[in-house]
């Protein structure tokens, strides 16, 4: 095991055996090397609102959450992505990845799905525990923060799909109203 140091915190980083990373992937999903690289700039959407660069989205981030820093905004642009990034499974992962800016899709890219996503409280709290010093208030900042500039990049099917597979409570954090939206897993689990 290795870590990587990152100001104000160190993030381990585990091998996980699996599949060879020389673009094998489980069938219906495409590796990672072919999903970084089918990218085309052609597939970011256009208009006041469309964010095309890491520079540009970190700077909204930066807006968003008032940081005095832009090397601040980038920080806390990856480690909400890195908390984001295993909760987006399937398709909705692909096309995430595809309408990011290459860091970020990277960052997103590199989480290993997880089999249960967290509650938005508990994401709000895994995020709290990778910056130091942060308390669920912070946290709820700085997630709200990123994934709200990150809601003005997306084509609005795609955000509504992410967050339809996300358990309830995510949509605030994307800067959306949560009036009457279940989940899919939240209605596939309910008894009829």
């Amino acid at each position: 095991m290795t870590a990587t140091t990152v100001p104000s915190m160190t993030v381990p980083r585990v091998t996980v055996p699996g599949p060879p990373q020389t673009g094998v992937a489980r069938p219906g999903e495409q590796p990672l090397k072919a999903l970084l690289t089918t990218r085309t700039r052609s597939r970011l959407p256009a208009g006041p609102d469309a964010v095309a660069t890491w520079r540009d989205l970190t700077e909204r981030v930066r807006s968003a959450g008032q940081y005095a820093e832009r090397a601040e905004a980038e920080r806390i642009t990856r480690i909400v992505l890195s908390a984001l990034g295993g909760h987006v499974v399937g398709d909705e992962r692909v096309e995430l990845a595809r309408a990011l800016p290459e860091e970020a899709a990277s960052v997103i890219a590199a989480q290993i799905p997880v089999v249960r996503p967290l509650t938005a409280a508990q994401f709000v709290d895994s995020v709290a525990e990778r910056i130091a010093g942060a308390t669920p208030a912070t946290a709820r900042w700085h997630a709200g923060s990123v994934l709200s500039a990150l809601a003005a990049l997306l084509p609005d099917d795609l955000l509504t799909r992410i967050l339809a597979e996300l358990p309830r409570g995510y949509a605030l954090l994307f800067g959306r109203g949560e009036l009457g939206v279940t989940s899919r897993k939240e209605s596939m689990s309910r008894p009829t």
